[in-house]
C-alpha cells in the first residue's frame, strides 16, 4: 500500500464502473486520496476483458455493449478511452432460424410468413395476436398483451425459464418490459445513435481512469478483512450486495449468476453476428462472438458460451415478490448508513438492473452529493 494510504479520505469497495468513477472525479477535482479494494484479481468488475493466448480480447464475465443516452456521459468516458463503432447485432435461434431480435419488422415476417407493407399494417396484425389482460401482473402478462402467444411461446417463454430459472409468470414485468418491441427494420440490438466499444478493452479504460498519485489499489482484498483496519477521513462508497454488508439480517437476496465456456477456433469468423440466443434448445441461453465489435484482425477467433445458474458471483437482481420486499427492508438500513458516512452505489448495491451508462451517470451523481457533503 502506498504511504499515507492507510487512512484515506474515502475507502471504495469495488474496483468496477462505479468505483473506479468515483476515485477519478475525487482526485481529479478535489485531491482526495482514495482506497479502492476489491476481493477479485483485476479491476474494471464484470466489464473486465483481457487477451487470450491467441491474441484474441475476450470478456469474461459475458458481453458489455456500451451505449450512451446523454452525450455528457459520453464526453465524460471519452477522456479514458478511444471508440469504435459498436455494431451489436442479435439474433435468435428459433428452429434452426435465425431472426433478429429486439422483435422487429424483419423478424415479425420471417416468422409469421408474410410480408407488411407499413408498420401500421404490421401493427394492425400484431393487435389480433394480442391476448387482452386487464392488469398486466408478471412477465408472461406482458409479452402475451403485446405479441401474442406465438411470439411469447417461441422466443421469450423458454428464454426467460433459462435465463432466471423462474416462469415469466412469476417474474415482475419489468424484467422483459427493459427488452424493445419495434415495428422498423432498425438490425441494431440498441437503439441509441451512441453505441461504442472502447479501442482497447473496458480494463484499458478503466485503468486509465484511476491513474493518479491519489488513488491506490488493492486487489485480492474482501471488505470483511480490511474494514477493520482502514478508516476512511471521509466515507466509504460500497458497491458490493447488500445483504452480505448487513450480515444478511433480513435473508439472502436471490441473485442470478453465469459460467462462461470458451472455444477458440482457428476460423476467422464463425456466425453472422456478434450474438445468437437460444431460446429453446441447448443448455446455454446465448452464443457470443466478440470478435464481431472488436473488429480485432486474426486467424483465430473466440466464442463464448453462457450457462446461467444460481451459484457464484451475483449478475442479476431477480425482480419477483419475495426480492423487492426484502429489498424494502435493507433500503431503510442503507438509508440509515448515510448518516455514518457509507454510500452504495450500483448494480449490486442498489439490487437494479442498470445499463452501464447509468451505471457511470449514478456514479457521477452520487461524487457530486459527496462533494456537497464533504
Amino acid at each position: 500500500m502506498k504511504k499515507n494510504f492507510d487512512q484515506p479520505d474515502l475507502l471504495i469497495v469495488g474496483a468496477g464502473p462505479v468505483g473506479c468513477v468515483i476515485a477519478e472525479r475525487a482526485a481529479k477535482v478535489k485531491k482526495w486520496k482514495s482506497l479502492i479494494i476489491d476481493k477479485r484479481n483485476h479491476i474494471a468488475g464484470n466489464c473486465f476483458d483481457k487477451t487470450n493466448n491467441k491474441g484474441i480480447r475476450i470478456h469474461k464475465y459475458g458481453p458489455h455493449y456500451m451505449r450512451f443516452k446523454k452525450k455528457k456521459i459520453y464526453n465524460y468516458i471519452s477522456k479514458f478511452t478511444k471508440w469504435i463503432k459498436g455494431n451489436y447485432i442479435v439474433k435468435s435461434n428459433i428452429k434452426g432460424k435465425l431472426y433478429p431480435i429486439p422483435i422487429n419488422l424483419t423478424t415479425l415476417e420471417k416468422f409469421f410468413k408474410r410480408k407488411f407493407k407499413t408498420p401500421a399494417e404490421a401493427k394492425k396484425f400484431i393487435e389480433k395476436k394480442r391476448i387482452k389482460i386487464k392488469k398486466i401482473k408478471n412477465s408472461e402478462d406482458f409479452i402475451l398483451s403485446k405479441l401474442g402467444k406465438e411470439i411469447y411461446e417461441n422466443f421469450y417463454k423458454n428464454y426467460t425459464i433459462k435465463q432466471w430459472g423462474i416462469h415469466p409468470k412469476n417474474l415482475d414485468k419489468s424484467v422483459v418490459g427493459r427488452l424493445p418491441i419495434r415495428f422498423d427494420r432498425n438490425p441494431y440490438y440498441v437503439n441509441q445513435k451512441l453505441k461504442v466499444m472502447p479501442k482497447k478493452g473496458y480494463t484499458n479504460l478503466f485503468s486509465n481512469m484511476i491513474k493518479d498519485q491519489n488513488i491506490n489499489l488493492l486487489l485480492n482484498t474482501s471488505y470483511e478483512n480490511i474494514k477493520k483496519k482502514i478508516k476512511p477521513k471521509l466515507a466509504t462508497i460500497y458497491t458490493g450486495p447488500p445483504d452480505a454488508f448487513f450480515n444478511f439480517k433480513y435473508g439472502k437476496l436471490d441473485w442470478r449468476s453465469l459460467e462462461f465456456k470458451f472455444k477458440t477456433s482457428k476460423q476467422k469468423k464463425i456466425q453472422e453476428c456478434v450474438q445468437i440466443n437460444f431460446p429453446n434448445d441447448k443448455k446455454y441461453t446465448r452464443k457470443v462472438e466478440i470478435k464481431h465489435v472488436t473488429r480485432q484482425k486474426s486467424q483465430y477467433t473466440t466464442l463464448s458460451y453462457e450457462f446461467p445458474n444460481s451459484k457464484g458471483d451475483p449478475y442479476y437482481p431477480i425482480n419477483n415478490h419475495k426480492n423487492r420486499s426484502m429489498f424494502k427492508k435493507y433500503k431503510k438500513l442503507i438509508k440509515k448508513a448515510e448518516k455514518n458516512h457509507v454510500f452504495f452505489e450500483g448494480r449490486l448495491a442498489t439490487y437494479r438492473y442498470l445499463n452501464m451508462d447509468e451505471v457511470i451517470e449514478k456514479a457521477l451523481n452520487l461524487f457530486s452529493k459527496l462533494k456537497e457533503k464533504y
